[in-house]
């Protein structure tokens, strides 16, 4: 009986160790070609190492470090707007029922469902009238359209689960709308924030064609920058890139979830 189950732990082990090395081995590769200087066909490994994809980018002629700033503003800008339209607009779907709300649900869907060239294209002739185009404001609303389905979806799960039962208690104890919602409802939503957060940050991040369509070339992401070095087949600056952006979205993972999570109140929070 004992042999068997070290069998089994040793399988499941193995099984788990393939999965980890499949699942870093693009990271890895990523790093070496960012480190590298010639890399020839057929090598495991680069002949010679140098820095001349992290000094492109430090360089300020090459203006990247003002593209991660933007990049890093205008998500951070889109994630803070879709999370304030997001909660009350996913309380309405997941606690009450009106007219039409199956038809709004699609609705709240259809930017995920169609695909984003349709989107774009059809947007593009509104925000032409208004004089949205290759404008900062129009690349943000462009990302709301993409970004809030999944902020959305969330909250409406979040507020479906909690129910009603919470705040009517606040009420019986006179809490006033700011109390009820500091105090009782948003510790039960900081699970779908921090989820919500997260997933909006880095689907905005990572827009390439809505920026292009909307931004004109005026207003310049970091994936517009990386496409180019992938496409011209410069690695080495492409890699560099691909790591800073990895970076930045696990950096922000790990602080929105410092900065939400309280861990001394963790244990009495209500997680789906």
């Amino acid at each position: 009986m004992g042999v068997s189950m070290d069998k089994k732990q040793l399988v499941h082990k193995i099984i788990v160790m393939i999965f980890f090395i499949l699942l870093m081995s693009p990271f890895l590769i990523l790093l070496l070609w960012a480190f590298s200087k010639v890399w020839t066909a057929g090598s495991i490994f680069p002949h010679d190492w140098g820095l001349r994809g992290w000094q492109y980018i430090l360089n300020p002629q090459n203006k990247i470090l003002s593209v991660i700033g933007t990049s890093i503003f205008l998500s951070l800008a889109v994630t803070l707007v879709a999370t304030i339209i997001s909660i009350p607009a996913g309380k309405a779907l997941g606690l009450y029922d009106f007219p039409g709300k199956n038809i709004v649900e699609i609705l709240v869907l259809a930017p995920i469902i169609i695909p984003p060239i349709t989107i774009g294209m059809g947007i593009h002739v509104i925000f032409i009238k208004y004089g949205l185009v290759d404008t900062f404001l129009g690349v943000l609303l462009i990302h709301l359209v993409v970004v809030m389905p999944y902020g959305i979806r969330i909250f409406a799960s979040v507020y479906k689960a909690m129910g009603l039962k919470w705040e009517e208690q606040s009420k019986i104890l006179k809490a006033n709308n700011w109390q009820r919602f500091i105090y009782v409802t948003l510790p039960f939503l900081k699970p779908g924030l921090i989820t919500s957060g997260i997933l909006m940050f880095n689907v905005s991040f990572s827009q390439y064609f809505l920026t292009f369509l909307i931004g004109g070339g005026k207003i310049v992401t970091l994936p517009l920058v990386l496409f180019p070095y992938i496409n011209s087949g410069d690695r080495v600056i492409g890699s560099v890139i691909s790591l800073i952006f990895i970076l930045i979205a696990l950096i922000f993972m790990f602080i929105i979830e410092r900065v939400i999570t309280d861990p001394k109140q963790k244990s009495s929070y209500y997680y789906l």
